[in-house]
């Protein structure tokens, strides 16, 4: 009887244990500072000067990444003037001149509902959807 309360006490020791230690792995899409806004579009279309959301770095072949924003994904508006962009970086304060900028509405990801997300950014792209605007990093 001895042995099989102790072979008991072990197995639920190392099952404690086991479920203590277990962590889930953390989405790429859920790493990082992360804020979405809608941005005017930028840019002459050429190789010097892209089209591309404002505040969005420009990232010459072959160079190193910018400090700061790491990464940026987004779609257009329905007019074509804006876009609906998702910027990330290692730190908050790479986006201090984009919430410097009283012109935007800014939302923090993972501070603000996605419900209230949707709303405002469906005032530019009808059928928006969150889900559908992701990035992971450079």
């Amino acid at each position: 009887m001895t042995m099989y309360r102790y072979a008991r006490t072990l197995c639920v020791a190392v099952c404690a244990a086991s479920a203590a230690f277990a962590q889930q792995k953390v989405q790429i899409r859920n790493i990082y500072d992360r804020i979405i806004c809608v941005v005017p579009m930028v840019g002459a279309g050429t190789a010097d000067d892209p089209r591309r959301p404002m505040y969005a770095p420009v990232i010459s072949k072959g160079a190193p990444p910018p400090d700061g924003i790491i990464a940026f994904t987004f779609q257009e508006s329905d007019d074509g003037n804006y876009a609906l962009v998702e910027f990330v970086a290692h730190d908050r304060s790479a986006f201090q001149h984009i919430f410097d900028d009283k012109q935007l509405k800014v939302f923090e990801k993972g501070k603000n509902k996605k419900d209230d997300i949707e709303k405002e950014l469906r005032k530019f792209k009808k059928n928006f959807d969150l889900n559908t605007l992701g990035v992971g990093t450079l």
